[in-house]
């Protein structure tokens, strides 16, 4: 595989992004990965180059990139739950920076830099978030549902809020195919926030996912943190390359 940083040019910066290419001569559909708070590290770079090696063309972008470069904290000690915390409370002023209009913003530019690159499909493309990625991801399929057509949310937070510019009420706008993880109990997404999307997805006839993985924590799939779930994170694998091999067809299939 081609791994590499990039720096993908935005209207509102430069974001630096991991780029992970199949080796061949593909044309290999395009993947954007939506990072969890914690920012681009080993972790993620490890993942996206799991979903790479099934035949996809995967960029990471730092989502944080108006803030700060990465590597956006220190994250060698996740695993200890007050050290995530404290880690998680000097993320949270980048996090509030995040609103739709600069995810519209940042989208376009990542897909446009995924389609030029060699042995990448032109599209369309999918998008997976974990965490706040998640909440990422739907605003993503929902500004360009033209150009996305899979979106997979893991644990993603606070989706369906009351608030007037909660991710769910731009559901109508979805033509593909989506798929939601939740986490058992979650504070970031509990269960009213849940029927909340359901009855959004369901009243706006989009082909949907949504299931709660029993006895996973909010951050499920992050093997370098506290909350990690083993056999949860091997669900999530299962049902992300379900989806993605039914939505983005690679050269091999």
């Amino acid at each position: 595989m081609r791994k590499t940083m990039v720096d993908v040019s935005t209207e509102d910066g430069v974001a630096d992004a991991y780029l992970v290419v199949p080796d061949g001569d593909g044309p290999f559909p395009g993947v954007l990965f939506f990072m969890d708070a914690f920012g681009l590290r080993p972790r993620l770079y490890e993942m996206a180059e799991r979903i790479a090696e099934r035949g996809y063309a995967v960029l990471a972008p730092n989502l944080f990139y108006r803030s700060a470069r990465s590597p956006v904290a220190d994250t060698s000690n996740l695993a200890d739950p007050a050290e995530r915390g404290k880690v998680f409370a000097k993320l949270m002023p980048m996090m509030q920076r995040l609103d739709a209009g600069a995810i519209t913003r940042d989208t376009r530019a990542y897909l446009d830099f995924l389609a030029a690159q060699d042995g990448v499909s032109p599209g369309p493309d999918a998008v997976v978030g974990y965490c706040m990625g998640g909440r990422n991801a739907l605003r993503a399929i929902t500004a360009h549902p033209e150009r996305i057509v899979a979106m997979a949310s893991f644990h993603g937070a606070h989706l369906a809020t009351d608030e007037p510019d909660s991710p769910h009420l731009e559901i109508p706008r979805i033509t593909g195919e989506v798929y939601f993880a939740h986490a058992d109990h979650d504070h970031a997404m509990p269960q009213e926030q849940i029927d909340r999307l359901e009855a959004a997805l369901d009243a706006a006839d989009v082909r949907f996912r949504s299931e709660i993985y029993p006895g996973a924590e909010h951050g499920f799939t992050m093997a370098d943190t506290a909350v990690f779930n083993a056999e949860a994170e091997k669900r999530h694998w299962e049902k992300l390359f379900e989806l993605l091999d039914h939505a983005l067809p690679t050269p091999a299939r």
